[in-house]
């Protein structure tokens, strides 16, 4: 599969940019002042995905979203010496940034992962640019990596660095919740693939699939990868 790598241009290398983005491309400003730590907020989730309730809520619906999968790259050798407390202060405060990002621009923390997360943008709130939004996420993610990277270094002398995958695609989602809790997820080769495309980013940039890039061109500046094998996929 064709694959291309997006980066912010500060260092001239592989890289996206995003061409005069808004704050928040077509979102209204939230200042909603909740705490957003929790996956998905029940509220929001009931309130603006609607339809997404009773059998359908378990029997999952099709969505075209874009996925974004993020996480700190050698996270085990980062708390390596580390306190307990330290170390889980360090992940958490990795993983706020993360999600402050997808929030800004709309998306949904769908599952965290100790080290990372993955985030749907155009599920379960809708949007025809999710692609356009998820991208952005990306680079403010990086960015606001960079800055959190800079004062861990400072604090413990550590380098943390980030790397994010993007991919878009029909998947399946659905809406489990008990009477504590509520999570909204996805299935499907489009997750997967997601997660592979981080796995193959380089440290401090983000890598997204052919699928997405024909989704923003003429949004973001793309670096192409080329050909890239994936295992398991034809």
């Amino acid at each position: 599969m064709t694959s291309g790598l997006i980066r912010p241009g500060a260092l001239g290398r592989q890289y996206c940019t995003p061409q005069a983005p808004p704050e928040r491309p077509h979102a209204a400003q939230r200042d909603d002042g909740h705490d957003e730590r929790r996956q998905v907020r029940a509220g929001r989730v009931v309130d603006e995905a609607g339809g997404l309730a009773g059998r359908d809520a378990l029997e999952g619906e099709r969505k075209q979203v874009t996925v974004l999968f993020a996480d700190i790259k050698g996270s085990t050798e980062l708390i390596e010496g580390l306190d307990a407390e330290d170390a889980q202060g360090l992940l958490d405060g990795a993983v706020q940034v993360m999600m402050d990002a997808v929030h800004r621009y709309e998306g949904t923390v769908s599952r965290l992962l100790g080290d990372g997360l993955m985030a749907l943008f155009g599920a379960p709130i809708a949007h025809e640019d999710h692609a356009v939004r998820a991208c952005y996420a990306a680079l403010a993610l990086q960015d606001g990596m960079r800055r959190y990277a800079e004062r861990v270094r400072r604090e413990h002398g550590a380098l943390v660095e980030a790397r994010v995958g993007l991919n878009s695609g029909e998947v399946i989602v659905r809406l489990l919740s008990d009477d504590l809790h509520m999570d909204y997820t996805a299935m499907g080769q489009t997750v997967h693939l997601a997660s592979r495309m981080e796995q193959l980013a380089k440290p401090d940039t983000a890598a997204l699939t052919a699928e997405t890039l024909r989704l923003v061109e003429g949004y973001v500046q793309v670096r192409s990868l080329g050909p890239v094998p994936i295992r398991g996929l034809a």
